[in-house]
């Protein structure tokens, strides 16, 4: 995890783009992309989003102002609950349920349970439970050009 504070310094440079790639406990291996912009630390690093593209549904609310929080300071939420506390992991939640990428690494029972709470997941409103085995969060300026 490289930090807030230095993806925010980064971010100030210039426009960039949030890809978030998921891979679940089958292999299968999804995106999203997403133009973004992140707050500082007197906002409490709030992100706000919009997609961009991917193979994944969204499962993050758009144009909302979302808080960074953790269960040792947690961050103004849509919910009543106080997401972190229940969900480990720093994040930036608006409900308690749609995503949790920091949470703990967690391997499904012998039956395929896992308990979301405490696992990584990515859940979109009217989609079903992505249960995860491992994330990546990446950002790289709107203006890349190819590697080739």
């Amino acid at each position: 995890w490289l930090g807030l504070k230095k993806i925010y310094s980064i971010t100030r440079q210039g426009s960039y783009l949030l890809r978030i790639e998921l891979q679940d406990w089958r292999g299968n291996r999804r995106h999203i992309e997403y133009s973004f912009s992140l707050g500082g630390p007197s906002t409490n690093f709030t992100l706000q989003l919009a997609r961009m593209s991917g193979s994944i549904p969204n499962a993050l609310p758009e144009r909302v102002e979302l808080r960074f929080s953790t269960a040792e300071q947690a961050g103004s939420t849509a919910s009543q609950h106080s997401c972190p506390q229940h969900h480990p992991g720093g994040w930036w939640h608006s409900e308690c349920e749609e995503t949790n990428l920091n949470g703990k690494y967690v391997t499904p029972r012998s039956r395929g349970r896992l308990d979301r709470g405490k696992g990584l997941y990515w859940k979109p409103k009217k989609g079903r439970y992505y249960l995860l085995k491992s994330t990546k969060i990446m950002i790289h300026p709107t203006d890349l050009k190819s590697f080739d």
